[in-house]
């Protein structure tokens, strides 16, 4: 009985010199970030973009009630991008409802808008830039990314996007080869 007592003793003990230590302890002052210089060029470019989540979050909100509230209008150029890319209107506004907006750009007075859409049980990104005006939205454009699957940052993605050129681009896939075939325009190969 005297050993189990000594026992709880000495755990009590170590308990109580472990507490002692923590509470004297200072915590260490957490190191300063070194940030990498941003080029002037690039901080240029970021100029009137805002990435703060904050304000990002409050722009989507405002958002997703201009689409409650039926105050959006979809612009030929993103019915165009649309048609050519493989999606549909519905696709559109689904994304201004679930997708997040990434980038705020101020001068412009325009938001884009990154989300999903399914098509054919597959889900692909969607990119989306919409106007912003006191009584609504126009969507200016909305297009699939080239790459999906890489990773860019909000900022470059922001200035990326900055600027949309009103030409719809398009173009036509070759035939591939045959069977049997290797390459373009070769040969079968000899037996």
């Amino acid at each position: 009985m005297e050993h189990t007592e000594l026992l709880t003793l000495r755990a009590k003990l170590a308990r109580a010199e472990k507490d002692a230590r923590r509470a004297a302890a200072v915590p260490p002052a957490p190191k300063p970030m070194a940030l990498k210089p941003v080029a002037p060029q690039r901080e240029a470019e970021l100029d009137g973009v805002t990435t703060d989540d904050f304000l990002l979050g409050r722009a989507h909100a405002r958002l997703r009630d201009f689409v409650y509230d039926s105050q959006y209008h979809i612009c030929p150029h993103a019915v165009g991008h649309a048609r050519a890319e493989g999606f549909l209107e519905h696709d559109i506004v689904g994304v201004l409802l679930s997708g997040r907006v990434r980038a705020v750009y101020t001068e412009e007075r325009r938001w884009l808008v990154c989300g999903f859409f399914e098509s054919g049980g597959i889900r692909l990104p969607l990119h989306v830039v919409v106007q912003v005006y006191v009584d609504g939205v126009d969507v200016v454009t909305a297009f699939i990314p080239k790459h999906p699957h890489h990773i860019i940052s909000r900022a470059r993605l922001a200035v990326m996007l900055r600027y949309d050129d009103e030409k719809l681009k398009h173009r036509t896939a070759l035939p591939g080869n045959k069977a049997g075939y290797r390459g373009r325009g070769k040969w079968k190969k000899g037996a």
